[in-house]
């Protein structure tokens, strides 16, 4: 009988304990673009470009109409075996913001665009192949999205160029408890950490510095108000409920006794 009534008091002091650290959040934290109107036409004039940076790893591959011309320029890792080429060798970039290209040396390509590094190779290759074609590639390109979103992790982009919406659609969008207003951008630029706020709430975010994001940029989602009291009320509510569990056990044992 004490038994059953102890456990009825426990379950009453949880569901007690919820209900205060349920709170409400006001529609204008977790609207997206509140400012736009209706059939409203933005015309994108940001003009960013994904520009390599000291420690990515690019991938260039080189061809042309004679396939034993370009050979020399592309590395692969392991011996041919039946015809077929091991790995394309990646190269890295590296302090001085270089990387060793076969046949050609070093060449510098911190701070240029795939597309400008393409011509600097071509301008390169001029007095060796004729009309080549040049494919480069980021292959660690990433970005890590933390704080008050449903995945927080890294997340490997597929192309040259992710947008902070897409970023943060990877990690499962922001949860009901993040703010849409002043997410936080970390920003780095050969050791130097740069921080950077967009607004999620304004359609004035799409020309932000930060609205296209780069290589190893960390985005933090912040709690807000709503999301940092029940951070709050959820540890008072877990030492609350352990003192009334404390309690309620004293007086079964009491109630027993007697």
């Amino acid at each position: 009988m004490y038994t059953s009534m102890f456990q009825k008091i426990k379950v009453a002091c949880f569901l007690g304990a919820t209900c205060i650290v349920v709170s409400c959040t006001s529609t204008k934290d977790v609207v997206y673009f509140q400012d736009a109107n209706q059939f409203e036409t933005l015309v994108e004039d940001n003009t960013f470009n994904t520009k390599f940076k000291v420690d990515d790893l690019v991938s260039i591959h080189i061809s042309t109409l004679d396939p034993e011309a370009s050979a020399p320029f592309n590395l692969f890792r392991g011996a041919e075996e039946g015809g077929l080429r091991g790995e394309q060798v990646n190269y890295l970039v590296d302090k001085e913001g270089e990387i060793d290209f076969p046949v050609i040396g070093k060449i510098k390509i911190e701070g240029l665009s795939p597309s400008e590094t393409r011509d600097l190779l071509r301008e390169k290759l001029k007095d060796y192949l004729k009309d080549p074609i040049i494919n480069i590639r980021i292959r660690n390109f990433t970005v890590t999205v933390l704080g008050a979103v449903n995945r927080p992790g890294t997340y490997k982009a597929d192309g040259e160029q992710i947008n902070i919406l897409e970023a943060l659609g990877y990690a499962g969008d922001i949860n009901i408890k993040g703010r849409k207003d002043n997410i936080m951008v970390i920003r780095d630029f050969n050791g130097t950490k740069v921080y950077n706020r967009i607004n999620l709430n304004e359609k004035s975010a799409l020309k932000s510095p930060v609205y296209y994001l780069t290589q190893n940029d960390v985005v933090y989602v912040e709690p807000n108000k709503s999301g940092k009291t029940q951070s709050n009320l959820d540890q008072r509510a877990s030492i609350a409920i352990s003192i009334a569990s404390i309690l309620i056990t004293s007086a079964v044992v009491i109630f027993t006794r007697n």
